[in-house]
């Protein structure tokens, strides 16, 4: 065939933005690939509600990358695929990719991309992704699903013929559904529940639903006035609809507090946040140096039908970035933002042969529902300070032939952070949180077929504020797997087992009417090590799974394991997915 993974490219915007393209062929590596849902391909580092579509958080602290006012309802970000990082295509001819993943007890994926090159210079295509994943919690029919999804982009480029303008645009929008059980009625509450019986269980919820749909429109375009300057406009209309229903006349009155400030008998939450964003700058390469000076205007609000006005927001950026890359194994760089007035952020990185180094220093906004919510069951408005964060990562890179290994050091400071405290409602921690976190990264290779990854990290937690942050103090993933051509270099196969673990602590539990994350005390996620099998293979281009989860259920001292309290963990299910290519 003439045309394949080579011929199929694909690129980023801030390669685009940074003057260093960078054109990626397809993707037919096998590792990793048997974690197909988000969570599980991100390393097992969020914690959700045990289902693919659920809620879910990081488990570690992570800055955001929006210093100034942000929506807050971030429960479903993980499954959005944001416009700021869609794929653009170079193809020589049309190219499709489909994936489809069948997981066992009816949690279903399916996931489809085109592009096609209008001519040499101008590529069109499109996105399409679904997930319908069933309860895996007293679910009362076949297709009685927790999570629905729908979501699609359009997307396109274009080089003016003399390479002076390029043009990059994309509108994306997804429609989130998902059917809330509200965990495992405790035992303590009603002795007839019992934990691990999962169709069987006693759920607290039946008829309450949220509903996350997100609209965005995106457009990057820049032109060359002369070697080493360029001008460019970045444009995002961004919408963001969240809204929550509940039939208080039913038994799902007895998860909620008995407090009713709108309606009785049915609870409504609507909130609704849009934003218009406007960056203009300049950028181009001067004595081996890229930099890049900008100025962005962001207007937005977020419209609640129970606000007397819309809380409304005029915010200014200012800021540059500023690369110099030595050669292929040096660089540094370093960009800043400030917002007037009061909030900023500055970032540098170093990288060399054997070490890595960054340093971010931020003060950011809280999040317009933390500042200010009006629902059924509570209502706040506060005034908190913007949070302070100092942060220092360095990773060595220690190379043996077969043998990598990563060790790695963060050290985060954090002050005035806002979280959702035991009463479920925000609260700015006083003092300081400091985290001490090493961890090592390991990829050795055994013999010429056999490969053992390994990830293990340690937290420590101390300061004024420390309570505030629920991390555990060990988190750990493993593979060990066979990896290696069979049947006359036919067939590539990876068969092996992944272990994920973490210590025990008193994980955040999760609150649906405002979707929001919150401390508590009385449950414990106990240390528990998961065990999946799996089967990776590919023939030609097309790639299939086979993977049993849970493979140590029924052989601990537990009976299984939990995620969230209240939400236990996926009991032992057989997946299997398939992701082929098609490229004329």
């Amino acid at each position: 065939m003439v045309f394949g993974p080579t011929t199929a490219l694909f690129f980023f915007e801030k390669d685009i933005k940074r003057n260093s393209l960078t054109l990626y062929p397809q993707d037919t590596s096998l590792t990793n690939f048997h974690n197909y849902d988000p969570v599980a391909k991100g390393g097992w580092k969020y914690q959700d509600l045990g289902n693919i579509g659920s809620a879910a958080q990081p488990i570690f602290y992570e800055i955001p990358d929006i210093i100034g006012t942000r929506s807050g309802f971030h429960a479903y970000d993980i499954y959005y695929h944001s416009p700021e990082t869609r794929k653009y295509f170079d193809t020589k001819s049309p190219f499709t990719n489909m994936s489809a993943f069948f997981g066992g007890g009816n949690r279903n994926m399916l996931d489809i991309e085109f592009a096609r090159n209008v001519n040499s210079r101008w590529n069109v295509g499109f996105e399409f992704h679904t997930i319908k994943a069933r309860k895996t919690l007293n679910p009362n029919a076949r297709d009685d699903n927790m999570v629905e999804q729908t979501s699609y982009s359009f997307h396109t480029n274009y080089r003016s013929e003399n390479g002076r303008y390029w043009l990059l645009g994309n509108f994306s929008r997804m429609k989130h559904l998902v059917n809330e059980i509200g965990g495992i009625i405790p035992p303590e509450v009603d002795s007839n529940s019992v934990y691990f019986t999962y169709e069987d269980a006693k759920v607290w919820l039946r008829n309450s639903q949220v509903r996350d749909l997100r609209q965005d429109y995106h457009v990057y375009h820049e032109y060359k006035v002369k070697d080493g300057l360029q001008i460019y406009h970045v444009f995002d209309r961004k919408k963001q609809e969240v809204n929550f229903d509940a039939l208080l006349n039913t038994t799902d009155s007895l998860f909620y507090p008995s407090t009713r400030f709108v309606n009785p008998d049915t609870t409504t939450n609507s909130n609704n946040f849009a934003e218009w964003r406007n960056e203009f700058g300049f950028k181009g390469t001067f004595g081996g140096f890229y930099y890049n000076v900008f100025a962005k205007l962001r207007n937005g609000r977020m419209r609640n039908p129970n606000f007397e006005e819309n809380a409304a927001f005029n915010e200014v950026f200012v800021g540059g970035e500023l690369i110099g890359k030595i050669s292929e194994k040096w660089s540094i760089s370093a960009e800043g933002e400030y917002l007037l007035p009061g909030a900023f952020k500055i970032h540098g990185v170093f990288q060399s042969p054997w070490l890595d180094a960054e340093y971010t220093k931020a003060l950011y906004k809280p999040t317009s529902v933390q500042q200010q919510f009006f629902g059924n069951h509570f209502i706040w408005n506060n005034d908190f300070n913007n949070t302070g964060v100092d942060q220092i990562k360095g990773t060595l890179k220690i190379d043996f032939g077969k043998i990598k290994i990563r060790p790695s050091l963060t050290i985060n400071r954090v002050n005035n952070y806002v979280f959702f405290n035991e009463e479920r409602i925000p609260e700015q921690a006083e003092g300081e949180a400091y985290m001490l976190m090493p961890g090592i990264l390991s990829s050795i290779r055994i013999g010429k077929k056999f490969q053992w990854d390994a990830e293990v990290t340690f937290t420590s937690v101390s300061g004024d504020a420390a309570d505030a942050f629920r991390i555990p103090e060990v988190f750990a993933n493993t593979r060990f797997y066979f990896d290696s051509p069979a049947f006359n270099d036919n067939v590539f196969v990876q068969l092996g087992l992944d272990v994920r673990y973490h210590s025990s602590f008193f994980a955040d539990a999760y609150w649906p009417s405002h979707q929001q994350f919150y401390l508590q005390n009385r449950f414990d996620v106990y240390a528990y090590p998961v065990v999946d099998v799996f089967l990776n293979f590919r023939i030609n281009r097309t790639r299939v799974l086979l993977k049993y989860n849970h493979l140590n259920a029924g052989l601990m001292n537990q009976e299984g394991y939990f995620v969230t309290p209240d939400y236990t963990g996926v009991k032992s299910f057989i997946d299997l997915g398939i992701t082929w290519y098609l490229f004329d």
